[in-house]
């Protein structure tokens, strides 16, 4: 940011040597550092207050994120009633299960019929 050259710190150095003189030069030295630091402390908490915004602004947009998919997925499944907690009323939702007539056919004697599952469509539940 500030592109200072040896040759011109020199420069400022001797200048400064003249103008206050050797026996002040230590004094405006110690006022010139105290000013420095107070400069660089102020810069350092205004630093601090724009990354606290920009995290803060990054957490209401993850939120917002959060509840939009939130959104969706309540639309997605819907509570069926409302004293019927959220998981039994995803279970209510799903369609039975249905047994698998070709697999009944072929099975032998006594062996249990497998059940398929029947996955409801993107849209919504099957009528």
């Amino acid at each position: 940011m500030f592109d200072v050259a040896p040759t011109e710190l020199l420069l400022v150095v001797v200048v400064a040597l003249v103008v206050i003189g050797p026996k002040d030069l230590p004094k405006a030295m110690r006022f010139v550092g105290k000013w420095m630091g107070k400069a660089k402390g102020m810069a350092r908490h205004f630093r601090a207050g724009l990354d606290t915004m920009m995290r803060e602004a990054e957490l209401e947009e993850l939120e917002k994120q959060w509840r939009a998919q939130n959104e969706a997925i309540m639309r997605e499944f819907p509570r069926v009633d409302d004293d019927t907690p959220p998981a039994v009323s995803i279970a209510k939702a799903l369609p039975e299960p249905v047994k698998d007539e070709a697999a009944a056919a072929t099975a032998p004697e006594g062996e249990p019929v497998p059940e398929t599952h029947v996955v409801p469509p993107k849209d919504g539940p099957l009528p």
